[in-house]
This record gives C-alpha cells, sequence and structure tokens, in this order.
C-alpha cells in the first residue's frame, strides 16, 4: 500500500469512528406535569376583602387614579373606587352580550394612551345558543357612561353554543392589541364537519388563536400569517383550546398565556408569533367522561410548541399577571394565574406564583384564598395585587352573586 493510500484508508476509518461516536439528536421530551394539588401553599400575603356584592366577576382594569372598573358576565360593566366602594349602578351604554353557558361580558382593557382619549375596550359574547361568536367593542368612557360604541372585530364563524370563548388583552409596545379567542367547544359540538376543536389548526378560522389588530380594528401589516393564501391575516398565533390569561412582561418583553385543557392538561405557554401550541393535535388532557381517553397520543410534536407548564390535574386558568415591584419582596417578575380549582373537580380554587426566571419556570406554589374560586388577577396603582373571586358554594348560581375584589398585602416578619 502506496503512502497516499495509507493515508486516504486512515481517513476514512477516522470519518467511520467519528460518525459512530455521535449520538443522535435528542428526541423532544414533553413537558414534566405540574399536580397543584402537591404545591406549597405561602404564608407571604393576607387577603382583604376590598368589595363585595359583585356578580360573576370576570375581569378588571384600573384607571389612572386608582379606581377600577371590573366587567359581570352577565353584562354589566361596574364601577369600583380606589376605597373600595361598588358604585350602586352599572356603568350606562354598555351593549346587550349573549348570555348563558361560559358567554357574556368578558375582558376590558384601557388603551395606552387612555388619559388622552378615553378608550375602554370589552369583549363580549354576541348572538344566542345556536349561533354565537365573540365581539370586541371599543367606546369611551366619559363619567360613568360608555359613548361611541364600535365594534372593531368579530369572530368570523359562528358556533353552536356558547362556550370556549377566550377573550383576555394584552397590548404590545406598538400599540397593537392581543386577543385570544378559545376553539369553540366540546364535543360533541360540530362545525363544517368535524368536532370544532378541529378549527384550532384551520388557518382560515379565528377560533383557537391569538389575534392582533390595531386599536381600531385594522390588521397590522406586519402579522405572521400575512401571506398566508389560506389563513386570515388578523392571526399572531395558532393551535389554543381556551386560553383565558394574557400578559406581557413590561421589562422582558415576553407574552405568556394560560389555557384552560379539557378535564386536565392545563398550560402555561409563552407566546411567539407565528408560532402552532399543538391544539388537538398535542395535549395533556384527556376527554370528558370516565373513560378519560387521551385526546391526542402526543404530548409533544416537532414544530409544535410545549408548554412552560401543564397541570394535572388542572387549576381551570384565568386571567394572569405579571407583577413587578416591590411590595412582595422576591416577587419582582414573577407570573400569576388565577385558578377556578386545584383539583380538577367544582372545588376550591387559588392563586398560583410561578418563579420565573426570563423565560424559564424556576418553581410555584400556591396563594390560598378560601372556598372560592379566583377569575382574574391585576396589579393595582397602589403596586400591590387584586384578584376577583366568586365563592365555591353552588358556584353557578347563588356562589356567582357573591364575587369580591381582593386586595394581597404583604406578611411583615
Amino acid at each position: 500500500m502506496t503512502v497516499l493510500n495509507r493515508t486516504k484508508f486512515c481517513s476514512a476509518l477516522l470519518l467511520v469512528a467519528s460518525v459512530l461516536a455521535t449520538p443522535p439528536a435528542a428526541a423532544q421530551t414533553a413537558t414534566p406535569i405540574t399536580n397543584p394539588t402537591t404545591l406549597k401553599t405561602t404564608t407571604a400575603v393576607t387577603p382583604v376583602v376590598v368589595a363585595d356584592q359583585l356578580e360573576a366577576p370576570w375581569g378588571m382594569a384600573v384607571l389612572p387614579n386608582g379606581d377600577m372598573l371590573v366587567t359581570e358576565l352577565l353584562g354589566q360593566l361596574r364601577h369600583v373606587s380606589k376605597a373600595g366602594k361598588l358604585s350602586a349602578k352599572p356603568i350606562t351604554g354598555v351593549p346587550a352580550v349573549a348570555t348563558g353557558g361560559q358567554g357574556g361580558l368578558m375582558d376590558v382593557t384601557l388603551h395606552p394612551q387612555f388619559a388622552k382619549n378615553k378608550w375602554v375596550y370589552l369583549s363580549h359574547s354576541a348572538g344566542d345558543e345556536s349561533g354565537s361568536w365573540t365581539r370586541i367593542i371599543r367606546a369611551e368612557l366619559r363619567g360613568k357612561a360608555l359613548r361611541n360604541v364600535t365594534s372593531i372585530f368579530e369572530v368570523s364563524q359562528k358556533k353552536p353554543r356558547i362556550q370556549h370563548n377566550g377573550s383576555r388583552f394584552a397590548w404590545l409596545p406598538d400599540g397593537t392589541l392581543l386577543i385570544t379567542i378559545g376553539d369553540g367547544g366540546n364535543p360533541p359540538t360540530m362545525l363544517e364537519g368535524a368536532l370544532i376543536r378541529e378549527q384550532a389548526q384551520n388557518l382560515d378560522s379565528h377560533l383557537g388563536k391569538i389575534i392582533r389588530i390595531h386599536d381600531d380594528g385594522r390588521i397590522p401589516t406586519d402579522n405572521p400569517f400575512l401571506d398566508r393564501p389560506d389563513g386570515k391575516r388578523e392571526l399572531y398565533s395558532i393551535g389554543h383550546r381556551n386560553p383565558q390569561g394574557l400578559a406581557r412582561d413590561p421589562v422582558t418583553g415576553l407574552i405568556w398565556s394560560s389555557e384552560h385543557g379539557s378535564q386536565g392538561g392545563d398550560e402555561l405557554n409563552l407566546i411567539k408569533a407565528g408560532a402552532n401550541y399543538g391544539w388537538p393535535r398535542v395535549a395533556h388532557a384527556v376527554e370528558y367522561g370516565k373513560e378519560g381517553k387521551p385526546i391526542s397520543p402526543h404530548q409533544t410534536l416537532a414544530g409544535m410548541e410545549d408548554p412552560k407548564i401543564a397541570w394535572v390535574p388542572g387549576i381551570a386558568p384565568g386571567g394572569i399577571a405579571i407583577w413587578r415591584g416591590t411590595a412582595y419582596p422576591g416577587w419582582d417578575g414573577d407570573l400569576f394565574v388565577s385558578g377556578l380549582r386545584v383539583d380538577g373537580r367544582p372545588n376550591a380554587g387559588a392563586l398560583l406564583r410561578i418563579d420565573l426566571d426570563g423565560d424559564k419556570v424556576i418553581g410555584q406554589e400556591r396563594i390560598d384564598l378560601g372556598k372560592v374560586r379566583v377569575r382574574d388577577v391585576e396589579t393595582g396603582q397602589d403596586g400591590k395585587l387584586y384578584v376577583l373571586t366568586t365563592d365555591i358554594e353552588n358556584y353557578r348560581d347563588k356562589g356567582q352573586r357573591n364575587g369580591r375584589l381582593v386586595r394581597l398585602d404583604a406578611v411583615r416578619p
């Protein structure tokens, strides 16, 4: 063998050895499951009732003077002073809403320039049980009345029943508005010849999506699905079941969303423009009923975003907030998730604190508020956390009438 041939032979051996020694690409692994009933309960805060006599409170927004607007699911918008006084009469001018099931008057948010333009945004269900959809309105708040009410967005498809409306808001720095929209409902509800939840993967549908619009309803020219001939131009992300929490961290710029699963499999997601969050192709959830058949054989798939947290049993997550400040030592930058229940059954809920390090979850704990369902959480003008609750007893009826606005005060050592 010549020197040249020996050199080629040795090089070939080295190449084969290198290939054999290279480990295979790591398989994508599913998010570890969190059992919320095992989480430690913190005693760092104590709840203080600020206002009661609310009926099925759903969302809230803080006015520049520290007062709050609170939506009631049955269609009323209420004013609560920063001293905790609930105005006897609801704010006038709210349009008629479709109530029943999970629908009604849902989230409320103020325009980033509210001090100048007085614009308030509301989400509500429209139609009836035979055909409903989600509508977004904009109006001017003048005293205790809404003026110049305008519809700026409506979900394109009517759906049977009034379920899975999503409906949380979050503003981006460029003044555009993100809105969560649910997938439309549970089996056996059908749409276009298939289970309605399949709409979450249909780009020509608003259902099961997060959308992005301008403050007047126009479509931004840089939306991620804008150039897809088969897609709605408003879409920001897809593959959602029923996202009822949405918040942007003002420091990191990260966007977070909480999402209801089906009989467990609730999620906390980090939202990215153009991303697919998998529902119903990917899920930790099971079908309703005694059998508990998995909705999908997959808990993770390439090309689809995994949740940062998957809760089993579920917490029925509602509104979320990124908290920034000094009122609660060690909690700056943490995420708070309201939960209607923490064991997957009609039982007491809680507020969960998610300890974050950038986009990584490094811990979780519960803030128990008693025998209540926790629907929303927001930061008040005083820098403290405020939550909306209803009673757990007879929660579909009398419990909904016992809604409260609660402030969390730090317990000082």
